[in-house]
């Protein structure tokens, strides 16, 4: 299976994930995921927003987190750049990947939308919706945030979902689980501008 993308390095004390295959049919399947993280709302959503520093740098297409970018406003951009490959000359332009195109984008509420086909999925004639949403844990203490996100893909699967969608709950999942479990320390969101050749 084709490596699957990109998350940040924020540690949130978290609560264990729990994920799951929600649904599954031969046009499609849902993924869910959902975590409790210590960190206030703004502060995930900066951790959320930097993929760079919580997705695993071995579900890449580079095989370097460091090359992923989230541009977190309508039209924007979670994208990978591929860099030049050793001794190719320097007017030799480097590659690129668009895992996902941002629809919806929202600090205050919480609440990020992307659309594509993640990894193997980007072939196929498969459509894709990645909904993150941001609110109060509602533990005792009031403190923290609950994660949910929710991955919906239908359309034409060339890999029978059957097959794909436990894979891509698995892969999915350790992202978010990177996600969910880094802790505080004050983060600052990538500039795209910084990434781009």
């Amino acid at each position: 299976m084709h490596r699957l993308i990109p998350a940040a390095l924020f540690a949130l004390s978290a609560a264990p994930a729990l994920g799951e295959v929600a649904a599954l049919s031969d046009t499609g399947f849902v993924i869910t995921h959902s975590a409790q993280a210590s960190a206030g709302k703004s502060e995930t959503w900066k951790v959320l927003t930097a993929p760079s520093r919580w997705w695993s740098g071995d579900h890449t297409y580079s095989g370097d987190a460091a090359n992923l970018w989230l541009d977190a406003q309508a039209t924007g951009c979670f994208c990978e750049k591929l860099p030049r490959p050793k001794g190719a000359p320097e007017t030799q332009r480097i590659g690129s990947i668009e895992h996902m195109h941002v629809v919806y984008a929202d600090p205050q509420a919480g609440v990020l939308r992307m659309t594509g086909g993640l990894g193997p999925l980007q072939q196929d004639a498969a459509g894709g919706t990645l909904t993150v949403t941001l609110s109060p844990a509602g533990t005792p203490a009031g403190e923290g945030t609950r994660i949910d996100w929710t991955y919906v893909v239908s359309g034409l699967v060339v890999l029978k979902p059957q097959e794909i969608a436990p894979l891509v709950d698995k892969v999915l999942g350790e992202q978010f689980e990177r996600l969910a479990a880094r802790s505080a320390a004050p983060a600052q969101t990538d500039d795209p501008a910084n990434l781009r050749d």
